[in-house]
């Protein structure tokens, strides 16, 4: 069941690089939330941005990977949570490579047989400061 949740989690997250909104959409589920701390300040619904953004790929394009640093499953029967700091990598047109990290949890849900996620909280990889400026 293990294998199941991060092979979900591994095409979801590269169907968002490679811009396959049908996949993105078979691993979520159509009651997602989620806070992205660099776009709102708020909590995201719905599918309808992310597809969006997916089709005009913001993501960009190009050679990419990207690493789960110390992953970690909780599984709790049709319920699962994976948590990591995800990195990044990208080669940038005139040479060289940059990266960008942030910290992700993300819920997964089995239905029908499937894992789907469900819900996603992204923040980031550094101390922010306790009072906003």
């Amino acid at each position: 069941m293990e294998d199941e949740i991060w092979a979900t989690l591994h095409r979801h997250l590269k169907s968002i690089f490679e811009r396959d909104s049908k996949t993105y959409v078979d691993t979520t589920g159509e009651d997602l939330s989620l806070y992205e701390w660099w776009v709102t300040p708020h909590r995201q619904d719905g599918l309808d941005f992310h597809t969006f953004m997916i089709e005009h790929s913001w993501a960009g394009s190009g050679d990419y990977r990207y690493d789960l640093l110390e992953p970690r499953l909780q599984l709790y029967g049709d319920t699962a949570i994976v948590s990591y700091t995800f990195m990044l990598s990208r080669a940038k047109p005139e040479g060289g490579v940059e990266h960008r990290t942030h910290n992700e949890s993300r819920v997964l849900i089995k239905r029908e047989g499937a894992w789907q996620i469900v819900h996603v909280h992204k923040s980031p990889a550094w101390q922010a400061p306790f009072e906003p400026k």
